[in-house]
């Protein structure tokens, strides 16, 4: 009996008790749920409806609860209903009913917390979209990891995500590389305001190797542009498959004005009377949705602002179908959270088609100390930095298991740790033991079973329910946008076994005869299995099979 069933069977009582006793059932609520107590000793799970139903219904908290109790008893699959303090019902379920979780768990494999209440939605999932002008440093890299795992959890609970890439190929900050580019190529120092290290240099050659008359063209900087960009966009495209992450569309910012489309986006809001002509600009009436203030959209010399491009880029989105826009940005963009929102209202949309997630700050520390500087690019930290201190299936598992509203320090000495202290390898252990457990049970003829009802012992019973907690984990994690969810539950998933197994033997010893209690164990440990396969594959992380 999962958790969903579980609460499903207590509203159903409940409403069959309000209905015998003539009370309104109006006053039950919708999303009645069910908790594991903190204390095992209070039961396998309990429930606060009748705390939350008694005063509409007319009651006293601690007899609606006693009403509740009894009929709850009385259920196939519960084994006992207590009352405890001002009207909580703490619940324990009959170990038959319990253990045919590890029954589902099975029989669904790795479809396995997946569902499809997100079927209707059509979402485009923008990140990383970091500019093509040095490589993917660790904010960007966060997204890469945190964007691809919420990606995963968003279509694991039935939604259709479109993974995208913004390349700002347009602007000042292209200028600012090109010209770097060229005074490398020129033996030049960087120019004002220009880009660094080792990777300009790099580039700059290989754009000379690429067009050897390049330095003379008339057209230079255009030449610098088009292939010093192309080559920067090549190793951001390998770095990130490398590192897992794949996307379905690669957009470019200069399309938006080549093709027109910002013009197009501009004239539809001038004649919405979304902008208004003030000291020579054109401004967005932002503040009339929540914007601090208004924002240039065409400067007063005529040409557009940023956030031009911004505007018609949603404006795209949205004629592609898109109905959810997610965007997930970096620690100093927390003002495009309103003018995105302004924006998609300007053109007549609600502006929950708009969602905005803005990612912290990532450090590094080795030896107790911050690491700053990167071999190839001199003044950040780059993705490939990180991997190459910790390998691909840390990294990725360090950057998604903690919430991206705050700093993350990355302790690389930890991550490296072939330990219980490194989360990685906990997790990664539990599912590499798990795995040799199976093969050893074939090699003595031992398979599962199917008697669940003998999982009686507390460490079973704990393991069983924490199975039955991953459909909640993962819905929740697609609901709330937060993957990191997934990775905490894995650890605990991770606890729950190892407990497991030092209380309970699986394999039997030397001579013994096998039971039906070794088959049902190993169905159980065959279970844990698969939802830790299934976990790590949402958060984009190995499950191997031998450590």
């Amino acid at each position: 009996m999962t958790p969903d069933v579980l609460a499903d069977l207590v509203r159903a009582t409940a409403h069959a008790v309000l209905t015998d006793r003539g009370l309104d059932v109006a006053a039950l609520p919708d999303d009645v749920g069910v908790e594991r107590p903190r204390n095992p000793d209070h039961g396998d799970y309990a429930t606060n409806v009748a705390l939350r139903t008694a005063k509409k219904a007319g009651v006293p908290p601690r007899e609606l609860a006693t009403w509740l109790a009894e009929a709850l008893a009385a259920r196939d699959g519960v084994a006992s209903a207590e009352i405890a303090g001002p009207g909580f019902i703490n619940l324990r379920l009959a170990s038959d009913a319990q253990g045919a979780m590890v029954g589902q768990v099975l029989a669904a494999g790795p479809a396995y917390g997946t569902g499809d209440e997100l079927a209707a939605r059509n979402v485009n999932l923008e990140f990383v979209s970091a500019n093509p002008t040095g490589p993917l440093h660790l904010g960007g890299t966060r997204w890469a990891a945190v964007g691809d795992a919420l990606g995963r959890v968003l279509s694991a609970r039935g939604a259709k995500v479109t993974r995208e890439y913004y390349f700002n190929d347009a602007g000042a900050q292209i200028d600012r590389f090109v010209a770097s580019l060229v005074a490398a190529a020129e033996g030049e120092p960087a120019p004002e305001n220009g880009y660094g290290g080792a990777y300009i240099g790099d580039i700059a050659a290989r754009v000379v190797a690429a067009e050897p008359t390049a330095l003379g063209a008339p057209d230079r900087d255009e030449i610098f542009r088009r292939v010093g960009i192309g080559f920067m966009f090549d190793e951001i495209k390998a770095d990130l498959h490398a590192f897992g992450t794949d996307f379905d569309v690669w957009f470019h910012e200069q399309s938006l004005h080549e093709s027109g489309a910002v013009e197009a986006a501009v004239a539809q809001l001038k004649e919405s009377g979304s902008l208004y002509e003030a000291d020579g600009a054109w401004w967005l009436r932002s503040t009339d949705h929540g914007d601090d203030k208004d924002r240039v959209v065409i400067k007063s010399d005529g040409r557009p602002a940023y956030i031009a491009g911004d505007i018609a880029y949603l404006r795209d989105k949205r004629a592609r179908g898109f109905d959810l826009c997610i965007y997930m940005l970096g620690a100093d963009h927390h003002g495009y959270v309103a003018r995105l929102k302004a924006a998609a209202a300007a053109f007549g949309d609600d502006p929950a088609v708009v969602e905005v997630l803005i990612g912290q700050l990532v450090n590094l520390v080795r030896d107790g100390q911050p690491v700053r500087m990167s071999k190839r690019a001199g003044t950040v930290v780059t993705m490939e930095d990180l991997v190459e201190a910790v390998g691909v299936d840390a990294a990725r598992y360090s950057l998604i298991r903690s919430s991206v509203d705050s700093s993350l320090d990355i302790d690389l000495d930890l991550l490296v740790k072939r330990s219980n202290d490194n989360p990685v390898f906990y997790v990664q252990y539990a599912h590499a033991r798990l795995s040799s457990l199976a093969r050893n049970a074939a090699d003595v003829g031992l398979t599962p079973g199917e008697e669940f009802g003998l999982l009686d012992h507390p460490r079973e019973g704990d393991l069983i329910r924490t199975l039955g907690e991953f459909p909640e984990v993962v819905r929740a994690a697609a609901e709330l946008r937060e993957p990191h969810r997934v990775a905490r539950y894995l650890e605990s998933l991770a606890s729950a076994y190892h407990k497991f197994y030092d209380a309970c033997r699986v394999l039997p010893m030397g001579d013994e005869e096998v039971t039906e209690l070794h088959r049902a164990r190993l169905a159980l440990c065959e279970a844990a299995r698969q939802v830790l396969a299934n976990g790590l594959e949402l958060l984009g992380v190995s499950a191997p099979e031998r450590m």
